[in-house]
């Protein structure tokens, strides 16, 4: 079973992640930030997992360390379910459109955080969501699930859009990465031996 459950607390937010990695795509999110649980809902339905985020966290000041602290709690529960990355793809990447936005993301399950992130948005918030939290998601969920992630938006004038097709990309090539390769067997997908 390729699941995990993390619980992080903090004296700014309490976050509660189940992930398995061989869902359908479900999910159950609350991190009393609509825009924020539409996009982790990209990444369950796309990626083929279930996702539940439960998050509590001072909204009142702002968005930033209830983002953060998920993309850190989910990055947790990513490497906890993948395990030892025996048998696994290791590499996944994924190019998806939303009309005029295109973003592509590429993922090695390396063992090496790293996240490179060119992503231009035309405006600096989408509704009350400010997008530099999609960066700071991101970069707290490769840090703690060693990772490599490049991200990139290739075109788009809607920022919704543009968010929208990453967090979907960010989906799809999970999903490639994490699922076993027959192939491979037992084996673990580097010349090193480990990840």
């Amino acid at each position: 079973m390729r699941t995990a459950q993390i619980l992080r607390q903090t004296a700014e937010t309490r976050i509660e992640v189940e992930l398995d990695l061989d869902g359908t795509g479900r999910s159950d999110l609350h991190t009393g930030i609509g825009f924020f649980d539409h996009m982790l809902d990209q990444i369950a339905r796309h990626g083929a997992v279930d996702l539940k985020v439960h998050a509590v966290g001072d909204l009142h000041i702002d968005g930033h360390h209830t983002v953060e602290d998920v993309g850190i709690t989910v990055g947790q529960a990513l490497a906890k379910a993948v395990g030892d990355k025996t048998g696994i793809r290791r590499f996944g990447h994924a190019y998806v459109p939303l009309d005029e936005a295109l973003s592509r993301v590429v993922i090695d399950f390396s063992g090496r955080p790293g996240l490179i992130w060119k992503v231009p948005f035309t405006r600096a918030s989408i509704g009350t969501f400010d997008v530099e939290l999609a960066h700071e998601f991101f970069q707290g969920l490769v840090n703690h699930a060693f990772i490599t992630v490049h991200v990139d938006n290739l075109r788009g004038e809607n920022a919704h859009h543009q968010c929208e097709t990453v967090f979907k990309a960010f989906g799809r090539a999970l999903r490639q990465a994490a699922e076993p390769d027959p192939r491979l067997g037992r084996q673990i997908p580097s010349t090193k031996g480990s990840l």
